[in-house]
């Protein structure tokens, strides 16, 4: 009876995936027999990439939003692939979506118009409509959700942290930047035909700091801003691998054991309990502090203040999206509650919204810098793309070294709390991701968090200042 019943359910089985296909079959020749009888559709309200064309294409309605959710799911599905790869132990992690979004950039600049339903994904210029989709809003969330869930992470720590190792992360963080900007000078001085304007937009690739890029494009003149544009596509990709890549590679060059480091860096940043259960929760995941949190974070980055006499017409500083969503996620992981009202985002929350802040990110940064160095080399030739690839990979590798230097044999820092400060004072949110998985412990976000807001606030006035003094 057993047996018959089972050849029955595969037999009903069987007929429904047959009506199934038939359908689809169906449907396909109903589309192409109106495709072809009616050549052109009507307009619709989502704007299309296809709109007008004739024939089969009118099968596909590629609208705008189509276009780019493709492009982004298909750069997360194969960043992933990429950065499961492992070598010897090293991987590229999430930094892998970064590599695949600048050769999808890349691609996306090289399809022919002309060609039916590629054309979809023809992008000619750094102002077409899906690079602007794709680049800011989803980076920009990325870069929110990422920091946001750090600053939740580090919160119950990091004052009692920052208190013992203040002096400590503002050193890490000066030396960090002041060997990347001392690099720049000297390719400056080097190269003058290059200017100040394109070496302070490597400076700000090479520390991938968005900050640090717009602090230089404030402070240059207008018909220089294109050149700063080149110089931080051409380090960006390196400044990502690159401290990806050493915060893998230092602990296997060192042999470290990692459980005896992981011990080390929870004697420096023990963990304080709380108990959550005697206030009040609106919602059992915690998005309701975490959108708190961001706001008030939106609105102190938000905060302009000027640096100069000149008063706003001159150079200015804020914190900026990444800077005050951090400072404020802090306080409010540190707090934990506000009278009644319990602050706590769960543990499994911010690890999914650091993870998938973090491939948005890389996405948006990606995509629009593989865009961005098509156009820029056409302008300037392949000599300023050599010279900037160089000198960015010396300002990326000199601050790393020289910090691991000074954390560990000066300051005698455990390697987990100095690698930690350096992701920081690398300004690199992806090196921070890798850091916590190569750890297995997310205690290494407090020494990020520490050194991060000192290495901001110098990065951006070193591109500012390499520009109105040199």
């Amino acid at each position: 009876m057993e047996t018959q019943n089972k050849t029955n359910n595969k037999s009903l089985k069987w007929l429904w995936v047959t009506i199934a296909i038939a359908a689809v079959v169906l449907l396909g020749i109903w589309c192409a027999i109106n495709a072809i009888n009616n050549p052109k559709l009507d307009k619709i309200e989502t704007p299309s990439v296809n709109e007008g064309k004739e024939g089969i294409i009118n099968i596909f309605n590629f609208s705008t939003t189509f276009v780019v959710f493709v492009v982004a799911f298909l750069i997360i599905a194969l960043g992933y692939l990429l950065g499961s790869i492992d070598i010897k132990g090293v991987t590229l992690g999430t930094a892998g979506v970064f590599l695949v979004a600048i050769l999808f950039g890349f691609l996306c600049t090289i399809v022919p118009e002309d060609v039916p339903l590629l054309n979809a994904f023809a992008i000619k210029q750094t102002s077409h409509t899906v690079v602007k989709y794709l680049s800011s809003p989803l980076q920009n969330l990325g870069l929110i959700l990422f920091v946001g869930s750090v600053g939740f992470i580090a919160g119950p720590n990091f004052f009692k942290d920052l208190a013992k190792n203040f002096k400590t992360y503002i050193v890490l963080g000066v030396v960090i930047i002041l060997s990347g900007t001392l690099v720049a000078v000297i390719c400056t001085l080097l190269t003058p035909e290059y200017g100040p304007e394109f070496w302070s937009g490597v400076l700000s690739g090479a520390l991938t700091s968005t900050p640090g890029f717009s602090a230089a494009v404030d402070a240059a003149d207008p018909n220089l801003k294109s050149v700063i544009t080149l110089g931080h596509a051409i380090a960006y990709p390196f400044g990502v691998v690159g401290v990806v890549l050493f915060v893998q590679l230092i602990p296997k060059l060192l042999k470290v054991d990692m459980n005896k480091e992981r011990e080390l860096l929870k004697t420096t940043d023990a963990h304080s309990g709380r108990d959550y259960s005697k206030y009040f929760k609106c919602e059992p995941f915690g998005f309701m502090p975490f959108g708190l949190a961001i706001i008030s974070g939106l609105l102190l980055g938000s905060i302009t203040i000027p640096l100069s006499l000149d008063g706003y017409n001159g150079p200015c500083f804020s914190l900026g999206t990444t800077g005050g969503v951090l400072i404020m996620c802090l306080v409010f992981g540190h707090l934990g509650h506000i009278g009644k009202l319990s602050l706590e985002v769960t543990e499994q929350t911010k690890k999914v919204l650091r993870e998938f802040g973090l491939a948005l990110f890389l996405l948006g940064a990606g995509f629009d810098g593989g865009v961005a160095l098509v156009e820029q080399i056409a302008l300037y030739g392949s000599d300023i793309v050599a010279w900037g690839f160089i000198g960015g990979a010396l300002m990326t590798i000199a601050p790393m070294i020289s910090g691991f230097l000074l954390s560990k044999y000066l300051m005698k820092l455990p390697l987990l709390n100095g690698l930690g400060s350096i992701t920081g004072g690398m300004t690199s949110t992806p090196a921070l991701g890798t850091l916590i998985h190569v750890s297995k412990t997310e205690d290494v976000a407090s020494a990020y968090a520490s050194t991060y807001p000192i290495a901001l606030v110098l990065i951006v006035l070193a591109c500012q200042l390499m520009i109105t003094l040199m």
